[in-house]
């Protein structure tokens, strides 16, 4: 339920908290504030919820997390009744599940659809948001929760011709509901990260030919998918819940496996450490694989055995020497850019109907009416189809323009790089928490179990505001420098300091470099956060509720 008041104009809606987007941590923090008995409202730029699941349904869009962790664990009933028809789940399993929560909890009543925000503005008269949306809608609250994605911000880089184009184009995270028709058609594919990887395989299958344009290769393990074992099933949700406690004591809130056997490279003879290396490589997926030893994530010369083995494989999937070598990443550790996994990608490039095209070595020059054209040859096209990526951590915020106390920009704020406190807050703009934001473990760890603990937080704060008469709450520049430079330090252990990527922000022409996830791992993450809880928030800025003597009348306090 939401008041009507003139004091931001005669359409604006007043309600406690405003969560933005409608994916798995914005519906939960829907959820948990209606439990709350708070006047909430969820603003959804889609006509549909599921957040990454609603938009990419691009052909073989697949979750890289096992199904069975990858869902939510806050209701025993909805863990108990809900079945996955696969180990790792497509796109149109994981709708489904969104929607199925959506419809089960009867969030719908309370999510605007098709409703992009644009503005965030913080009034300091009365310590309130005003949220402002495309369609005009405007809504007054206390809290924003913005819930709005690490992979939100489409990237298309800006070669010349790209309105020139006769053809069909798509980006992968706006594609059709109805599809696209790529039987028979001659398509180019520019992009081979965790996208382009996926969808490669399901073009070659049904296009008369498939163009690959590669700048960077990437290290892809095999996902060993099949359908979800009955037993395997039946044994987590007999012991759900002390399983989800022990995923939040791990590193990546994920349960490996393989967990207990974890040595150094270096305990191995050459010979031993090929025959455990060829056993994971054939008995677990990627995410797995990449753990198999303690020091291939922090020593370089351990770092190297691994990634040779992997290159060795690609070598003796893929027939052509020379694609072979083109397909090989070279240029960075392995684990160092996101590790993917796939199903038949590297067996694709044998196909005769596939080509794969360097441009690092030949740049795209243009996007002509016809197809592409590097500087080395012109490529014919009926479709192209854009894997590129996104603007990452960031891009989501800024685009809504939140402007703080004094009129202070976050654009600036950020201007050499985000700035945080755990990734849930920034100085300056009190009452503004993120979820998954730049500086937390984002997408390094499990996302909806992460999002629910986040989001856990944030409400339990809400709380303690609320019960101490707490109007404004934010974090301080030293709380930044402080966090920043635990960023840092767990940053300086691993290979991702070592790397370009869109973890660094390195996919985006102009934007600072700078690691954008917290990698220290989201027990020590989760630790630090209810440290500063337990604490009483020392440090934190904290400003007493006004005293109210009339409906249209304050006095500080």
């Amino acid at each position: 339920m939401s008041t009507s008041t003139p004091e931001a104009g005669p359409t604006a809606e007043h309600f406690d908290a405003v969560v933005i987007g409608a994916g798995f941590s914005g519906m939960y923090a829907l959820h948990r504030l209606r439990q709350q008995g708070r006047r909430v409202v969820c603003v959804e730029a889609g006509d549909g919820v599921g957040g990454t699941w609603y938009w990419n349904r691009y052909p073989g869009a697949r979750v890289d997390i096992e199904s069975m962790q990858y869902s939510y664990s806050f209701d025993e009933e909805l863990q108990q009744e809900w079945s996955w028809s696969e180990h790792f789940s497509p796109q149109p399993d994981l709708e489904a599940y969104a929607n199925h929560v959506a419809d089960r909890f009867d969030l719908r009543e309370d999510i605007r659809f098709e409703t992009r925000v644009n503005e965030l503005t913080f009034d300091d008269t009365v310590d309130k948001w005003t949220v402002g949306t495309a369609s005009g809608d405007r809504f007054v609250a206390t809290y924003v929760i913005a819930a709005t994605g690490s992979l939100d911000v489409s990237n298309v880089p800006d070669w010349p011709g790209l309105d020139r184009f006769r053809g069909q184009a798509y980006h992968t995270s706006r594609w059709p509901k109805e599809g696209a028709e790529l039987a028979g058609k001659r398509v180019g594919l520019i992009g081979t990260g965790s996208t382009g990887i996926q969808i490669t395989p399901e073009i070659a299958a049904v296009a008369e030919h498939l163009t690959a344009f590669q700048r960077t290769p990437n290290f892809s393990l095999p996902a060993r998918n099949r359908r979800l074992d009955p037993d395997y099933e039946r044994e987590w949700k007999a012991d759900y819940p002390e399983r989800r406690k022990q995923i939040l004591g791990t590193h990546g809130a994920v349960l490996m496996s393989n967990a207990a056997e974890q040595r150094s490279i270096f305990d191995y003879t050459a010979e031993e450490r090929e025959e455990v290396m060829e056993r994971a490589w054939n008995a677990r997926n990627g995410l797995e694989f990449i753990r198999t030893f303690t020091d291939t994530s922090s020593d370089p010369k351990a770092n190297e055995i691994l990634a040779e083995f992997v290159r060795n494989k690609i070598r003796s999937i893929v027939h052509d020497p020379e694609t072979a070598e083109l397909l090989c990443p070279k240029t960075y550790p392995i684990g160092g850019k996101r590790i993917c996994i796939d199903s038949g990608y590297y067996e694709t490039f044998n196909r005769d109907n596939v080509t794969l095209v360097d441009i690092r070595t030949h740049p795209i020059e243009e996007v002509t009416e016809s197809g592409i054209r590097t500087t080395e040859a012109e490529h014919d096209l009926d479709v192209i189809i854009f894997a590129t990526g996104f603007d990452a951590m960031t891009g989501s915020m800024l685009r809504m323009d939140p402007t703080g106390v004094d009129g202070a920009r976050l654009a600036d704020h950020w201007a050499d790089g985000p700035r945080t406190v755990f990734g849930l807050m920034t100085a300056g703009f009190p009452n503004l928490f993120m979820v998954h934001g730049p500086g937390s473990p984002s997408v390094l760890a499990q996302m909806i179990t992460t999002g629910e603990w986040q989001v856990d937080w944030i409400l339990r704060t809400i709380d303690h505001l609320d019960e101490n008469g707490i109007s404004r709450f934010g974090v301080t520049p030293a709380q930044e420098s402080e966090w920043a430079g635990e960023v840092d330090t767990a940053a300086s252990r691993t290979m991702h300091a070592r790397t370009d990527s869109w973890y660094t922000g390195a996919n985006i022409p102009g934007k600072p470099r700078a690691l954008l996830m917290y990698v220290g791992g989201f027990q020590r993450y989760s630790d630090l956060c209810t440290r500063a809880a337990e604490e009483g928030y020392t440090g934190f800025e904290m400003k007493q509720r006004a005293l109210t003597l009339g409906p249209n009348h304050q006095t500080p306090q």
